[in-house]
Parts: structure tokens; sequence; C-alpha cells
């Protein structure tokens, strides 16, 4: 509901459109969107469950993995149901404070997995760079503290970008919003008010995050590959890379569907809103559905542990 301010309005409510352009198609857009959800659960979960049971899993690396699942469950579930409720019962109402909550839970948890990657580069530097007080250097009590940095780090970051809102946006020139779910630049473009400080801040925060976070894991990721290339052999350079090759592929796939989303959003004025709006969504559910399956792919424990579970349940009781 609206009350009236001249040519601006006091929202209680917004209106999410879905996927703009396409809304014929919303019923068979969420057959995709709902199968990728159910993927990126299943496989997260499944992710805890076997690294909680097996032993042998229990190290720095396979922590932050699972640190990893639980955001990756967060973000994509803060989005997900209510754009399937959007596609199946045309739910385009959300209220005020549930936007910004939505908003503060999606931007919050994609700083805090930036932060999880950065804590994972450092895992690697000090395992290749110097293994022996790797065991003494990511305790399980370093490993904690890293993880809850990273938390805070993220509430710190995101949480005045709704109170901003809340506090200096109170009037807005529609209710609409042209997206599936409260992105931070969505709501704000619709303010009527000077929104030059939520600009600036929202530019800086990504500044921090996607820039610094991105460039100091690759002056990790030069620092470790000058130490493997100094290994005598190439078997044991190899062997060595293969311990990173599952962190890298889960970089690339979280900071690339990113950067593409940014990108296009920004300077991509061509591009038909329906493709911001799903290489937006893309951005975070590609991360929760790929992720488990690179490292149950690449991670022998983790494979071997699925493959047993799935003999067992085959055979007949």
């Amino acid at each position: 509901m609206f009350l009236s301010n001249n040519a601006c309005l006091v929202p209680t409510s917004f209106w999410l459109t879905g996927i703009p352009g396409l809304e014929s198609l919303h019923i068979w857009l969420s057959i995709p969107f709902s199968s990728m959800y159910l993927v990126a659960v299943v496989g997260n979960i499944t992710i805890l469950a076997v690294i909680k049971v097996e032993r042998s899993l229990h190290q720095p690396m396979y922590f932050f993995l699972c640190m990893l699942a639980v955001i990756d469950l967060v973000l994509s579930t803060s989005t997900m149901p209510k754009l399937l409720a959007i596609f199946w019962f045309g739910a385009h109402n959300i209220d005020l404070d549930a936007c910004l909550t939505q908003m503060f839970f999606i931007h919050c948890f994609a700083t805090v997995e930036s932060g999880i990657f950065l804590a994972m580069a450092f895992d690697r530097y000090v395992a290749i760079c110097d293994p022996l007080h790797h065991t003494s250097v990511l305790t399980h009590t370093m490993v904690g503290r890293l993880g809850l940095a990273a938390l805070l780090r993220g509430i710190l970051y995101i949480g005045p970008l709704p109170l901003i809102i809340r506090l200096r946006l109170s009037l807005y020139r529609t209710q609409i919003i042209a997206h599936s779910y409260c992105e931070h630049m969505a709501v704000v473009t619709l303010a009527c008010g000077d929104t030059t400080v939520n600009d600036l801040y929202g530019m800086g925060i990504g500044f921090l995050v996607l820039i610094l976070d991105s460039l100091a894991i690759t002056a990790s990721y030069v620092m470790i590959f000058r130490a493997v290339m100094g290994l005598a052999t190439p078997e044991a350079r190899l062997k060595t890379l293969g311990t990173c090759s599952c962190h890298i592929c889960a970089i690339l796939v979280f900071y690339i569907p990113i950067a593409v989303s940014s990108l296009t959003h920004r300077f991509g004025h061509q591009v038909p809103p329906h493709i911001h709006i799903l290489l937006a969504n893309f951005y975070l559910l590609i991360p929760p559905i790929l992720n488990p399956v690179v490292y149950a792919v690449r991670t022998k424990q983790i494979r071997e542990r699925l493959l047993h579970i799935l003999k067992a349940e085959a055979q007949p009781k």
C-alpha cells in the first residue's frame, strides 16, 4: 500500500516483477530454476554430511568448504523461494522490511563467501609455501576465527546498506522493482531523493570486496606458483597444483558470473532487461550448484565416500 506525497510515494511494500519481459514464460522458467535450486540444496547438504562423517576430511580446506556450503544454501534460499512463488502463485508483493532483509542477506553472504575464498587462498599458500607450519598455523581455532572474521566483515560492510535506504530514502517514484529480488541498486534507482551516498557506498563496498579480495587471492597464487615451479620434478608440480585445482575452479565459478553481471548492469545499456535479471539470478545459483560438483569430482575422499553411500543404498535389504 502507498501513501502519496506529491509526485513521489511512501511505500509500505514493493512489487517484484520476476523476469521483466518474460512474464508469459514464468511457469516454464520455473522448471529450470526449481531444478537448479533443488540440485544446489541437495548437493550442499550432501557435502556437509559427507565431511561430517568422514574423519579424514576434518582438515582446514574442508572446514572452509563446509562454510561455503552453508553460505551457498543461504544465498540460494534468500532468493529462489520468492522467485518460485512469483512464478507459481503470482506472489509479487514484498513488504518493505522483508525487501531490505532479503537485500541484506544476499549482499552480506556474497561478501562472506568472498572472504572465505580469501581464507582458503591463505590456507593453500601456507600448505604449499610453508608446509612444515601448516598444521600449527591453520589450527581448528584459527579456521574458526577466519570464518568468523569473514562473517563479521560481511555484516560490517553490508549492514549499513538497508539502514541507509530506510533512513535516507523514504520517497519512491514507483513501487515496482523490475527485478526478481531486492537488489540494492534496483531499489535505490526508484528513489526520489539524492542517492549519491547510496551509490558511493555501494561502489566502495564493491571495490573493497571484489577488487581487493581478487587481488589478494591472485597475489597468493602468484607466490604459490613460484613455489611450485621450484619443485624438482614435473610429477611433484602437478600433484601440488592438483591440491589447488578445486579452489581455483570455485573462485572462477564465483567471480566470473558476478563480474559479467556487474559489467552488463553498469555498461550493457543495450542488453535487454530480462538478460540482466537472468544473469543476476544465475550468479546466485551457479556457485551453489557447481561447488559441490567440483569438490565431489576432484576430491578423492569425498568421491569415494559418496560412491560408498550410493553402493550401500543400492544393495538389496
